[in-house]
């Protein structure tokens, strides 16, 4: 079994930013109600998005944000290609849809692109490329897992 969690620097990097102005207008006003709401608003996202945890057992690939929120799996049997890729600005952070099909990252630009038997397409982002196609290698359909950067 494969168990990987990338954490999400990006994010921690911005959400301190903007905690800090929170800080600030805490010092400056006092704790009113609409700045605790958003300094509560800021913890939950910390809290929903601090990492992205991937998982492959013998059957399926699965994953999820912060404590397994927001996520997917899907059954290995459906995947007929692995492959590493890079994300571009474009594809952003987070969770969306784009013309490479859905994008699940929290940091970088490194992602696995999962092709399935009907064309649909997930690109995992990851800082362990090699660990997550090794782990797929002799569990996908026909064609193996590559690596091609």
């Amino acid at each position: 079994m494969y168990q990987h969690k990338q954490f999400a620097l990006f994010i921690f990097v911005i959400l301190s930013w903007i905690a800090s102005f929170v800080g600030l207008a805490w010092y400056l006003i006092g704790a009113d109600m609409p700045l605790m709401v958003f300094a509560a608003i800021l913890l939950l996202v910390g809290f929903l998005f601090h990492g992205l945890t991937i998982k492959v057992d013998n059957s399926q690939i699965s994953w999820g944000f912060g404590p397994g929120v927001f996520g997917d799996k899907l059954q290995l049997a459906d995947i007929i290609e692995a492959k590493a890729v890079e994300n571009s600005f474009r594809h952003g952070i987070g969770l969306r849809i784009t013309h490479d099909g859905w994008i699940y990252t929290v940091s970088g630009f490194s992602a696995v692109q999962l092709t399935l038997k009907d064309g649909s397409q997930y690109r995992l982002g990851t800082n362990d490329q090699a660990g997550l196609l090794a782990a797929l290698a002799d569990k996908i359909s026909q064609p193996k897992a590559t690596e091609t950067l």
